[in-house]
């Protein structure tokens, strides 16, 4: 079934905010390609991006903003990030800066990381999807994981079908090509992601040359292809039928109550969603109860059981 494509007119642009607000998915085109859009702030939300898009892996989401004074209440500016976002901003240029520990942001946006990244788009369509939301937007590009990026509402129904509540229609996107990534949350800048903003550009403004991420030995473009990704300072015990009282817990679905030393349950009733979206804050938790070991009970591995799997075992893997 494919998705309701809709026309990207006031009432509907209206329409798609309140369906934001209420935890749906909606497609909407940007100035670089059509992106799957989800309240950032709403973790659940997130999490059935991760599920529409059919990723195996939970990889950093970009979060799309009317501008600074919105950004910087969800990530850290310094004087080099605010250049650019002068410079480029609206457009095509998304940065990635230091997480803000207060942001209402969701975790699951940023894979765990104490980064995120942010843009604000330069599309008229999706600067008013942002007004009539009234909060930022975590948006993937609107295609199936591993498919090609979708510039056109028709290819988002025949990729998506009827994943997203509605695709606002506002025909070709302008650009084609998705934004450039640039990393601020190091020492220098990095260009982790080629793409609709040139080097050469970034690099004028900033006076000097930007390194890629293969020399600087960053590998933030997909950061799940790291081994052990997020990492807490406990070990992690996957698959655990039983454990000490001095173990700490992180469960899933119907387990037998027996003492550790914490215990969070991140989907009681068996839901993925809400396991998905409640994973991060619930690792980090247990991780600052003192246990030295997590014993995480089985997750299903299908849907979005894999990807939730996928970042345990990173968190499980040996630390270089």
């Amino acid at each position: 079934m494919q998705g309701r494509i809709v026309p990207a007119n006031a009432e509907w642009i209206e329409e798609a905010g309140g369906l934001l607000r209420s935890g749906a998915l909606v497609a909407f085109p940007t100035e670089t390609v059509y992106g799957l859009g989800a309240d950032a702030t709403n973790g659940e939300a997130v999490a059935r991006v991760f599920a529409a898009k059919g990723r195996p892996s939970f990889n950093p989401l970009i979060v799309h903003v009317l501008g600074l004074e919105q950004a910087v209440i969800i990530g850290s500016f310094s004087a080099t990030a605010r250049r650019l976002t002068e410079a480029f901003w609206p457009g095509p240029l998304t940065l990635v800066v230091p997480r803000i520990e207060t942001t209402d942001v969701s975790e699951l946006v940023s894979a765990g990381l104490p980064t995120v990244a942010l843009r604000s788009p330069d599309h008229p369509v999706a600067r008013q999807l942002l007004k009539a939301a009234q909060r930022p937007i975590a948006a993937p590009s609107a295609n199936r994981s591993g498919h090609v990026s979708a510039t056109r509402a028709e290819h988002v129904a025949a990729d998506l079908g009827d994943r997203a509540a509605v695709i606002l229609d506002a025909g070709q996107t302008p650009r084609g090509l998705e934004s450039t990534v640039v990393s601020l949350a190091g020492a220098a800048p990095v260009l982790l992601r080629p793409g609709a903003i040139s080097a050469d550009a970034i690099e004028k403004v900033l006076g000097e040359k930007i390194a890629r991420a293969s020399e600087s030995g960053e590998h933030l473009t997909s950061p799940g292809q790291l081994r052990s990704h997020y990492a807490p300072n406990s070990r992690i015990r996957l698959n655990a039928t039983a454990w000490e009282p001095h173990e700490a817990v992180l469960a899933f679905g119907a387990v037998e109550q027996h003492p550790a030393k914490a215990t969070i349950n991140i989907s009681p009733s068996g839901d993925l969603i809400e396991a998905a979206a409640n994973l991060f804050a619930a690792l980090r938790k247990l991780d600052g109860s003192g246990a030295a070991t997590i014993a995480v009970t089985p997750i299903p591995a299908h849907g979005l059981g894999e990807a939730i799997n996928d970042r345990l075992a990173r968190a499980a893997a040996p630390r270089d």
